[in-house]
């Protein structure tokens, strides 16, 4: 087993984290379908801890000698993100098992963060307090993202953690092991949106907002952000119905 530690705070942690990740499976509770996050305490401290789902074969053999783990990749963005700046929660660990020819299960440990609501709230309740601020603020938010030259592949929904601050709000990047690093042109930018709404009121928004960061034309933005949208549903759904119908063959 290879484990990592962030700091002397986590490395004090090592033989009990070792311990847990050790008896995960044995461990109650936990949240996911393909990965599992359990929420543990530790010295007054609660660590979140997400175990990656096992690789497909070929992928046992790409993350053993090609590619780093989710886990690997998890602690290193994220420990990148809060030297740029950028909100996530902290770091503490990543744990893998390999034998000599595969890789087997991987978890990635960060200190537990509490927030206010995620931006997938957003995109159900238009009613929440504040609404089009905590909107324009997250568009702000993914803008300087953008100005630091980082693409969060995983810019979905669930992914953002939103956290009120006075008056103002805090944003905290999660499940973190898609990233790529560098300038990005106008339409990487935009495209980035593609995954997080279904609403067009949203993108208008969005659009609005990211006009103004960025001094391009809103017609502009919102025409690709939209397009990259609605885009992005059709290819979601036809997978969607692609995979029912190779269930219903089976």
């Amino acid at each position: 087993m290879k484990s990592v530690f962030n700091n002397i705070q986590s490395d004090r942690y090592k033989h009990q984290l070792t311990d847990i990740i050790e008896n995960f499976d044995t461990i109650e509770g936990g949240e996911g379908k393909r990965n599992i996050i359990k929420i543990i305490n530790l010295e007054g401290v609660d660590l979140n801890i997400k175990a990656f789902k096992v690789p497909n074969f070929i992928n046992k053999i790409v993350y053993n000698f090609f590619r780093k783990s989710k886990a690997q990749r998890s602690f290193e963005y994220a420990k990148k993100l809060i030297e740029l700046g950028v909100g996530t929660p902290k770091p503490m660990a990543y744990f893998e098992f390999k034998s000599i020819l595969f890789f087997g299960k991987s978890f990635y440990i960060s200190e537990q963060l509490d927030c206010d609501l995620t931006y997938r709230e957003l995109t159900k309740d238009f009613n929440i307090p504040d609404y089009d601020s905590i909107l324009r603020a997250f568009t702000r938010f993914t803008f300087s993202l953008h100005e630091k030259g980082i693409n969060f592949l995983d810019h979905s929904p669930g992914n953002t953690l939103i956290k009120k601050n006075g008056n103002s709000y805090d944003f905290f990047l999660v499940d973190l092991n898609r990233m790529q690093f560098g300038a990005m042109d106008f339409e990487t930018r935009i495209k980035n949106f593609a995954r997080l709404t279904i609403h067009k009121s949203m993108v208008e928004v969005m659009s609005d907002e990211y006009a103004k960061c960025s001094g391009e034309d809103y017609s502009k933005v919102f025409n690709l952000m939209w397009h990259e949208t609605e885009a992005f549903q059709e290819k979601f759904h036809r997978k969607k119905r692609l995979k029912k119908k190779l269930k219903i063959k089976k």
